[in-house]
């Protein structure tokens, strides 16, 4: 299972848009105030788990509460969690709630984004966001609600398939 967080705005919109040749396309961008969250998820090679959005970005004390309350609850034993070097993912209460979840706790290489499948689950996500123009938080968060359920097993199997790992 990976474990990652991305961002999340209320200005999230298309940059691209087509429209009949010779005309300009029109369309509207949010400009000024917009609120910015966090999302922290898991992918496993069924789907995307253990969802969490909060209102601002991510510390060490909310990753150790997220850990805590969703993460540890869907662990199975000998699950194998992985993250990237984040400071707060390497705090050592974090590996103690894993592993006594009968987990086992390893991290990506420093800079390897490459190697994350829930990046690709992420951009996907994120274009579904800035095709809907959710302009409100509470907005935001049903929808991301509701979309972190349509990832399938054989979408989530080809994203760790295209991330170098065997699928057997």
């Amino acid at each position: 299972m990976f474990i990652d967080e991305t961002w999340t705005a209320t200005n999230m919109t298309r940059s691209h848009g087509r429209c009949r040749k010779g005309e300009r396309l029109r369309m509207g961008f949010p400009h000024g105030h917009r609120k910015t969250t966090t999302l922290v998820a898991g992918l496993r090679m069924t789907g995307m788990v253990a969802p969490m959005v909060l209102d601002g970005p991510i510390n060490g004390d909310w990753f150790e509460a997220y850990v805590t309350h969703v993460l540890v609850p869907v662990l199975q034993p000998c699950d194998v969690v992985i993250m990237d070097n984040l400071s707060s993912h390497k705090r050592a209460s974090v590996r103690e709630l894993i592993e006594a979840a009968g987990a086992t706790l390893r991290f990506l290489p420093p800079y390897s984004p490459d190697f994350n499948p829930i990046e690709k689950a992420f951009s996907k996500l994120k274009a579904l966001l800035r095709k809907a123009e959710e302009r409100t938080v509470s907005g935001l968060w049903g929808l991301i609600g509701k979309l972190v359920d349509i990832f399938q097993p054989m979408e989530c199997a080809n994203y760790f398939s295209s991330c170098g790992y065997d699928l057997e």
